[in-house]
């Protein structure tokens, strides 16, 4: 069963059909270069579906906290989300690379428009946040970083395109 259109007494079928991306091919200039890239789809398809949870347990836990009458109320749910979410993503944080923690990073920031240290500052407050930051940035790297799809993480979009189209 699709979905049909009526149009001057014929039934027409109705179907949308995804987008496909076309990009110019890829040129490596040596091995490395090649295995970098692959090393980028692999962390990409490992970190995008965690950036993505993270998005909507933001979205869901705004949404609930906007229902909430009083301050009391939206502190005692955000501790438990705060250990119900450190209970289902603990051990699979502790496995991701440090390669992938950085990508995991900027992949939050492209999909909720916030920087993690935005989201954690909002949701814990401002010390946690800077701890948190200072912690990162004792093995180099930022919370504060942001995705910028059309200079430096260009490559990172395509590969987060053709991922999401299910291209590669």
């Amino acid at each position: 069963m699709v979905p049909v259109c009526v149009y001057k007494g014929d039934t027409i079928p109705s179907l949308r059909l995804p987008n496909v991306y076309v990009f110019k091919p890829l040129k490596f200039k040596n091995e490395k270069e090649r295995r970098e890239y692959y090393r980028l789809v692999r962390n990409v398809k490992k970190t995008l579906p965690l950036a993505r949870a993270i998005n909507r347990a933001i979205i869901e836990t705004y949404e609930y906290l906007e229902t909430l009458p009083d301050k009391k109320a939206r502190e005692k749910h955000l501790k438990l989300v705060e250990k119900g979410l450190k209970e289902q993503y603990t051990p699979v944080m502790k496995k991701l690379t440090f390669a992938q923690g950085k990508l995991l990073i900027k992949l939050v920031n492209r999909e909720t428009d916030s920087s993690s240290y935005e989201l954690v500052k909002a949701f814990m407050g401002p010390f946690k946040a800077g701890f948190y930051q200072t912690f990162a940035a004792l093995f180099g790297a930022s919370l504060k970083k942001e995705y910028h799809p059309e200079a430096e993480d260009k490559l990172t979009e395509r590969v987060v395109l053709l991922v999401e189209n299910g291209q590669i």
